[in-house]
């Protein structure tokens, strides 16, 4: 029987050519050598795209106040590292994890922040920079850290700015290899490979090394906004200051194209009503013969151009899922609608959060150990994240009350509410000595006290009945 099944398996090793193990297709992925042209708009493909998506989260209130939102929900998520096991060299790997966060030259959250990037971008790309933990009185910067242990650490994680991104470096498969940047002051091309940096992306669709940015479909009602606030500007100040008329003495003839003198004048007239302005400055120098007039203007205008950009607004927070930010401004809204908007909103920045920490768990933290020894641990150590949007202190305390549980007997239901309300987690000694334990009653005393039947109450419930992973739920 063994014999056979020893052939059966030869048999289906041998049916599997080395070409079966090597793609034949390619991602799809538009691409020009290095340059990806994806977008089929050509001005937000990059490195052009990075001036008009930095300039809407600068110059736009909605974008600016919805980038600063997500930003300060996704600061406030706490970190912290998980060890694979509860052995001590477990333990001791996931101490050394944290304590590489917490070593750098800038803080995790400024880390997080600039990583935070790839929302309007698409992408982030971060060069890791790793140190000799030598101490902090360490003469050489390359050796300077909180640690003497001599390991290697984390000393920086920077990013490169998109607006530097020269061009991409494909293998043959369509793998990306390397960042190529040219970065001011110097603007020299310099490669890092994909193996000594960190690509985060909001989306991985086709392999793009850009991702897309989640501005790109709020670019088309931006773009109209822009467009009506610039007519609408240049539109109050024709109607405020009134339209500008110069007209010229009868004798010049500044028509001809053959006379210079002519089509001098005709450049100063049209410079003069073209740079009129209604300021501290204003005032109008003419030669003899010259007149400037003031049309007023003939009535008011058939659009109501608030509404219309109001609604463009609108739909910008619609594609960021953060209409929240717009409720209350028209004195429409509800606090159900509001409570299901901010959930919208919390799980596709818990998603985002998530994906930061998977890049770390999956690239970074194994080169990190690769460099650093330790012995007998059963895995690497995760960073996890904690979450966006924290429970409602009510709804728990129903929740809790409805099912019956015992908070002092049950220690991680205990440290989920303390993190909850921003306390630190207790341990198993800290909880016992906070809640000594009861004498117990014996089952004929619980009879007794309740006329003969088993006591009902919720609370008095077993370790056993509460012995429940509460942190996954």
């Amino acid at each position: 029987m063994a014999k056979e099944l020893d052939m059966k398996v030869e048999v289906e090793q041998s049916d599997i050519s080395t070409a079966d193990t090597m793609p034949l297709g390619l991602s799809g992925l538009s691409r020009f050598g290095g340059d990806v042209t994806e977008d089929f708009i050509k001005h937000l493909q990059y490195p052009r795209a990075a001036g008009i998506y930095q300039e809407m989260s600068d110059n736009d209130p909605t974008i600016g106040a919805v980038l600063y939102m997500t930003k300060q929900l996704i600061k406030k998520t706490g970190w912290s590292v998980e060890p694979a096991s509860d052995k001590q060299a477990d333990i001791d790997a996931a101490t050394f994890l944290e304590s590489c966060m917490n070593d750098m030259t800038f803080s995790w959250d400024d880390v997080v922040a600039e990583i935070l990037s790839m929302i309007p971008y698409g992408f982030s790309f971060h060069e890791i920079v790793y140190k000799v933990r030598g101490g902090p009185t360490n003469p050489r910067s390359t050796h300077r850290s909180k640690y003497n242990d001599g390991r290697i650490g984390w000393s920086k994680i920077p990013g490169r700015a998109q607006s530097s991104l020269a061009e991409w470096v494909f293998a043959d498969n369509g793998d990306i290899k390397a960042f190529v940047q040219q970065a001011p002051p110097h603007f020299k091309k310099v490669e890092i490979p994909l193996s000594r940096g960190l690509l985060f992306r909001t989306e991985t669709t086709r392999d793009n090394p850009e991702g897309r940015s989640m501005l790109r479909n709020a670019y088309r009602p931006w773009y109209f906004k822009k467009r009506i606030e610039e007519i609408e500007g240049i539109g109050i100040e024709r109607d405020l200051a009134g339209l500008p008329v110069v007209t010229t003495p009868p004798d010049s003839n500044v028509w001809d194209e053959n006379n210079p003198v002519g089509v001098r004048m005709k450049a100063t007239a049209e410079a003069l009503v073209r740079n009129i302005r209604r300021d501290r400055s204003e005032g109008v120098v003419l030669p003899d013969g010259w007149k400037l007039e003031l049309l007023s203007t003939g009535g008011s205008r058939q659009f109501d151009t608030n509404a219309i950009i109001n609604r463009n607004d609108n739909r910008i927070a619609i594609t960021l899922l953060s209409d929240i930010v717009m409720m209350g401004g028209d004195k429409v809204g509800s606090f159900a609608l509001g409570e299901v908007k901010k959930s919208l909103m919390a799980a596709s920045l818990e998603a985002i959060v998530q994906h930061i920490a998977d890049v770390f768990n999956r690239y970074a933290v194994p080169r990190l150990f690769s460099l650093n020894y330790f012995a007998g641990i059963t895995d690497l150590p995760k960073i996890v994240p904690g979450e966006v949007e924290t429970p409602d202190l009510k709804e728990l305390a129903f929740l809790l009350r409805a099912a019956g549980m015992d908070v002092k007997k049950d220690l991680p239901l205990m440290n989920l509410l303390r993190n909850s309300i921003s306390l630190k987690s207790l341990t198993q000694e800290e909880l016992e000595d906070m809640y000594p334990a009861t004498p117990e009653t014996s089952e004929t005393d619980e009879l007794n006290a309740g006329g003969g039947q088993q006591n009902s109450d919720p609370v008095m419930h077993s370790m056993d009945d509460n012995n429940q992973n509460y942190e996954a739920k």
